[in-house]
């Protein structure tokens, strides 16, 4: 994730009448919260703790990207297809006919999901799991 601003998730504490000054770095990524105070008086002045908060902050979202790489890289133990992002999918119409697809699906960019899906009833079952794979190789630019 490239940082927007300066203070990307930094915020200035000022508290007079409790003595506390300084800043605080505080980001929520799949549901956990990470907080972290930095006080005036302990780094020097405002100026060099906010470097340090921003410092902290900076090696955090590292450590949090390469967490989501790792953790999007592998593949889920629930996966039964072998494939990243390709999955057998049943669908219950309401008249109580059964269809299956291959369905593959990947993100071309931040906040956008695509997905398309082939028949195994019109393609077999081999088929249509291959033409998943290509989708999805060919869809998430992986090729």
């Amino acid at each position: 994730m490239a940082v927007q601003t300066d203070n990307y998730a930094i915020a200035r504490i000022d508290l007079p009448a409790a003595g506390t000054h300084g800043w605080q770095v505080r980001l929520q990524r799949r549901g956990v919260k990470h907080a972290k105070y930095f006080s005036d008086r302990s780094y020097g002045g405002a100026k060099r703790a906010f470097t340090v908060a921003r410092d902290w902050r900076d090696r955090l979202l590292t450590r949090l990207e390469d967490g989501e790489a790792v953790r999007v890289c592998r593949r889920s133990p629930r996966n039964s297809s072998g494939v990243v992002g390709v999955a057998k999918v049943t669908v219950v119409a309401p008249n109580g006919n059964e269809y299956q697809f291959w369905q593959a699906a990947w993100s071309p960019e931040p906040g956008k999901r695509r997905c398309v899906k082939f028949s195994v009833k019109r393609y077999g079952d081999e088929a249509a799991f291959e033409l998943a794979v290509k989708a999805r190789e060919t869809g998430a630019g992986l090729r």
